[in-house]
């Protein structure tokens, strides 16, 4: 176990403990800080030689009997994905729990520093099913799943689950202190949070609120205030393909049906860890979004700051479509120079449905005024990245906006620009529409942009599909030279973002992660 900041209510510190021998064998040494429960220590385990965490709780008197039974059945549960719960004893009003003490960061301080990928998270959720699954057979529940409770080990893959027991043995304890709950409310189940038993859907819950957490970045039980967060239990909760829409169905799907207020119709644990082994190699290696990294009193920040995005976007979207209309000429009625406010409109809440508005309205508009072959090719370079990016909707118009670098001499600097886009895939996407856009341009524009023309088409194949398709775009699909320069543009898209956005991020987040990894600690 690790230590964690302290928590409300928590128990006191007594400068009598620290020196003492308790339970006649464990040497408390240091205290390391205090949880929602108790005050936890390092101690030395004087007959097998060896360092434990021992957590001090505070008990009404005549509750030891029942406080050992819980213990007991914790003691029970031997698995690499639980701390393991070492020996409980309890003497003059005080529980001690004595359980391994493990080295690392706990998911919470990795997903707010940004250091776990998708693919990590997935990983790391199917290790706590099968985790729970272990425990669940042996009829322990946790009841207080959270990313604070889940460590992640520095010297071995994997996740393990702190506090096992510690909800249920707290409440058999019936704590003197008052304001203790068995359970945090932010990711507790509605049936637990009415007061009927905890079972093993309630874990169930707990874990897919937390794993939403960190794949989305918010909790969306959590509300400004405990109250508030009380009433908001029990109510439907947003799916989170609201926000991953570039995570697999199935398994966003899954999370949601884990969610259910209802235990009865939600699935089982072993069926969303296939839901997450399923799809494992489909899940983004990139940076996932930090949970909970702004508070709530900054929400109204982050809208400005997401406004502010928007209208960029919407402005780049918009001065682009009306300069692609400008260069071709007025082949339409005056009206259809309304695509330029509604691309930029829609683009402003969805950027990837205002990107496709403004392409999809410009191929129209081509094919109407006589240049199909025109509007095919640009159907051809527009339309798939829109399809292929996953989650850098606002970085969309970056490839259509390569030629303008080429035009002054920039067009190197592009691949840099396609780095910044978050996730692998969306680089490599980026970074190779941009060259295919250079291309075409310096066939159109009969300059050099980059590398000069490829292929060299007849003068009218903007007014002919057919050779649009067999005089550029076949020749371009063929062409040695063309299929290296995508190569060599996405995959330096790709390493330039891992050199530059994910070293950046690596390098914020260095101060807050080095120093929680340099002792073990408890939360």
């Amino acid at each position: 176990m690790r230590e964690g900041r302290r928590g409300e209510g928590a128990v006191e510190a007594k400068d009598a403990v620290v020196g003492a021998l308790i339970l006649n064998r464990f040497r408390v040494e240091e205290r390391l800080g205090a949880g929602g429960f108790g005050t936890v220590y390092r101690a030395w385990d004087e007959r097998l030689e060896r360092s434990v965490a021992v957590k001090v709780l505070d008990v009404s008197e005549g509750a030891g009997r029942r406080v050992l039974r819980e213990a007991q059945a914790a003691a029970r549960l031997n698995h690499p994905g639980i701390v393991t719960l070492y020996e409980f004893g309890e003497n003059g009003g005080h529980a001690y729990l004595v359980s391994e003490l493990v080295d690392g960061a706990t998911l919470r301080e990795l997903s707010v520093a940004g250091e776990l990928s998708d693919r990590d998270v997935g990983e790391l959720g199917a290790d706590l099913c099968e985790a729970l699954d272990h425990a669940h057979a042996r009829d322990v529940i946790h009841r207080d799943i959270k990313p604070q409770n889940i460590l992640v080990p520095e010297r071995e893959p994997g996740a393990k689950l702190m506090d096992f027991g510690v909800a249920r043995v707290v409440d058999a304890a019936r704590l003197t202190r008052t304001g203790d709950v068995a359970g945090t409310i932010a990711y507790m189940a509605p049936e637990q949070a009415e007061g009927r038993p905890a079972g093993p859907q309630s874990d169930l819950y707990s874990l897919a609120l937390t794993l939403y957490e960190c794949w989305s970045g918010e909790n969306p039980q959590a509300r400004a205030t405990p109250a508030a967060t009380a009433r908001a239990i029990g109510t439907r909760l947003p799916s989170l393909a609201g926000h991953r829409r570039d995570l697999p169905e199935s398994l966003t799907t899954t999370v949601d049906a884990c969610l259910d207020p209802d235990p009865g119709r939600r699935p089982s644990l072993e069926q969303l860890g296939e839901s997450i082994e399923d799809v494992i190699e489909e899940l983004d290696e990139g940076r996932s979004a930090p949970a909970a990294r702004i508070p709530r009193a900054l929400l109204g920040e982050r809208l400005g700051a997401g406004l502010l995005a928007g209208l960029v976007t919407a402005a780049a979207v918009g001065g682009l479509t009306a300069a692609a209309m400008i260069a071709t000429g007025p082949i339409g009625p005056p009206w259809t120079y309304l695509l330029v406010p509604l691309a930029a409109a829609l683009s402003l809440p969805r950027p990837r449905l205002g990107y496709l508005a403004a392409a999809i309205g410009l191929v129209v508009w081509l094919a109407a005024g006589g240049r199909p072959g025109g509007a095919l090719v640009l159907a051809a370079l527009a339309i798939p990245p829109a399809l292929l990016v996953a989650r850098s909707e606002s970085a969309l118009v970056l490839p259509a906006a390569a030629p303008a670098l080429g035009s002054v001499g920039l067009a190197p600097i592009y691949p840099a620009l396609a780095g910044l886009a978050g996730g692998l895939r969306d680089r490599l996407v980026l970074g190779a529409a941009g060259y295919a856009w250079m291309a075409v341009a310096e066939i159109a524009l009969d300059r050099k942009l980059l590398a000069g023309a490829t292929v060299s088409p007849p003068p009218g194949w903007t007014r002919s599909t057919a050779e649009a398709v067999t005089e550029l775009l076949v020749p371009l699909a063929i062409s040695p030279r063309f299929a290296v320069g995508l190569a060599v543009s996405a995959l330096a898209a790709a390493l330039l973002g891992f050199l530059t956005r994910d070293l950046a991020v690596g390098v914020a987040s260095v101060r807050g992660s080095v120093r929680a990894r340099r002792q073990p600690t408890l939360s």
